[in-house]
């Protein structure tokens, strides 16, 4: 098949059905999901509107893969992924995650690579770096888009945990240390799938 120059165009019409311009057939949710797994580039569009709802119908992809026990997210996640909306760090969430995603997914035949040659918590030692780097970056940037009142420790190196402290109000966990829990609790449970079996 022919690598077509821009993204395939999906119409949903009103009766919910999805049709694909590019193959004239009807699609479903399950089609598309494995022409994102495949690589391939669509965009959905309201059929009587004209409105891009690519977002929303990706959304109800990842609701429909989770609801069938495939869980990739955590309820820790989504907990704290609603806190952020409204928040006032919401703008960077997106970007932050993208590149979360993007720096997973180029490192992805390594660490299948390393998974594969061993099955102890060794193998994740690639992805756990690549968590801490993630998280490192996502506490300089909270940094630069929360600046801390009567902080004049901008000369002297302070430790990451001590600056998220810095930032929450009292008595609050703060959004970032919930990160960071969640984080561990992920690195936790990739450890214990990872420990031999028996």
């Amino acid at each position: 098949m022919a690598k077509k120059d821009g993204p395939t165009t999906i119409k949903k019409y009103a009766n919910r059905r999805l049709y694909n311009t590019g193959t004239s057939t009807y699609v479903t949710l399950e089609d598309l999901a494995l022409m994102v797994k495949s690589g391939e580039d669509f965009l959905v569009y309201d059929a009587k509107s004209g409105e891009d709802i690519t977002r929303s119908v990706l959304t109800q992809i990842i609701f429909e893969q989770e609801a069938k026990g495939q869980n990739l997210l955590p309820v820790t996640f989504l907990r704290q992924l609603i806190r952020f909306y409204g928040d006032q760090i919401q703008a960077l969430v997106p970007s932050y995650l993208e590149y979360s995603m993007a720096s997973l997914t180029k490192e992805q035949s390594k660490l299948r690579e390393q998974m594969s040659q061993t099955l102890g918590t060794g193998a994740f030692d690639a992805m756990e770096e690549q968590v801490r780097r993630n998280t490192e970056m996502f506490e300089r940037a909270m940094r630069m888009f929360m600046p801390f009142p009567g902080s004049g420790e901008t000369a002297r190196e302070a430790s990451p945990a001590a600056e998220a402290a810095k930032s929450e109000p009292a008595g609050d966990k703060g959004d970032l240390n919930a990160l960071k829990d969640q984080l561990a609790e992920m690195q936790k449970k990739i450890d214990e799938l990872a420990k031999p079996k028996g």
